[in-house]
């Protein structure tokens, strides 16, 4: 006989502003039927049926070092989130928070009706907005011809080329520092808060240069265009920097206070 199944927690909201229309809308981790757990005082978890092998403590774990399994979870994951979204405020919760039953998660609604309410009311009227800083090394100009008949050393040659690289990369980041600068302070003045986040490397930059600033914004949704509008031209058309406005996104990084996660509780 089979373990009884755990409860995927994907969202937190407040009873009746349209959470319950997400169930009928997407489906949970692998396929699960989305329902909704209530509290005794207006709080709402948006769940799904997991099975208990694979998302107890030892099972998640395995579950997380296979990245095919990993991206699969992440992607329905974020699918409710987004869905739900769409629909009210919701505060993201953190990928694989499960629970052992819908006592258990109508109780951490109880036990932590302050914060999540707190927050809720915080994030209502919101939307999250990224802003990337990217430095863009531009080619150096070739080196200068010499005078006729003054035949140049292939070795200085070598170093000027050198020199003028790195001139180009140094302007580049000090250009892009500049502009992150400037956003950071224009974006703060239309946000309501602000998250900075640890700069993209790698693939993860997605080729765009060396990410030199990567930060999100809780945005009025009356004001997300104005946002996008007035950031968005920062960058303009100074070179060695790119500028990238992203979303809007659910309140990912302003939910933390809500995000619990792992092993069953």
């Amino acid at each position: 006989m089979s373990e009884e199944p755990l409860l995927y927690v994907y969202v937190v909201g407040f009873d009746g502003n349209g959470l319950d229309r997400v169930t009928s809308l997407t489906a949970g981790v692998d396929g699960g039927a989305l329902r909704p757990v209530s509290s005794h005082r207006g709080l709402t978890a948006l769940v799904s049926a997991v099975p208990r092998e694979r998302f107890g403590e030892q099972g998640l774990a395995a579950q997380l070092e296979d990245l095919g399994r990993l991206e699969a979870v992440a992607r329905a994951h974020h699918t409710v989130v987004d869905t739900a979204f769409a629909e009210t405020t919701v505060l993201p919760m953190r990928l694989a928070t499960v629970y052992r039953d819908e006592a258990r998660v109508a109780a951490v609604l109880e036990e932590r009706h302050a914060a999540f309410d707190a927050l809720l009311r915080m994030l209502d009227g919101h939307v999250e907005l990224g802003v990337k800083v990217y430095a863009v090394p531009q080619a150096a100009p070739a080196p200068a011809e010499p005078p006729e008949g003054e035949a140049g050393s292939p070795g200085r040659a070598y170093l000027q080329r050198r020199r003028a690289a790195r001139r180009s990369t140094q302007d580049s980041y000090r250009a892009a520092a500049a502009t992150a600068e400037a956003a950071a302070r224009l974006a703060s003045a239309i946000a309501s808060a602000r998250s900075v986040h640890r700069p993209q490397q790698g693939e993860w930059s997605g080729g765009r240069g060396e990410n030199v600033a990567n930060e999100a914004y809780l945005v009025p949704r009356s004001e997300a265009e104005r946002f996008r509008a007035e950031v968005g031209a920062l960058a303009g058309d100074t070179p060695g920097v790119a500028l990238e406005v992203t979303g809007p996104w659910a309140p990912y990084s302003f939910a933390t206070e809500a995000a619990t996660g792992g092993a069953a509780v």
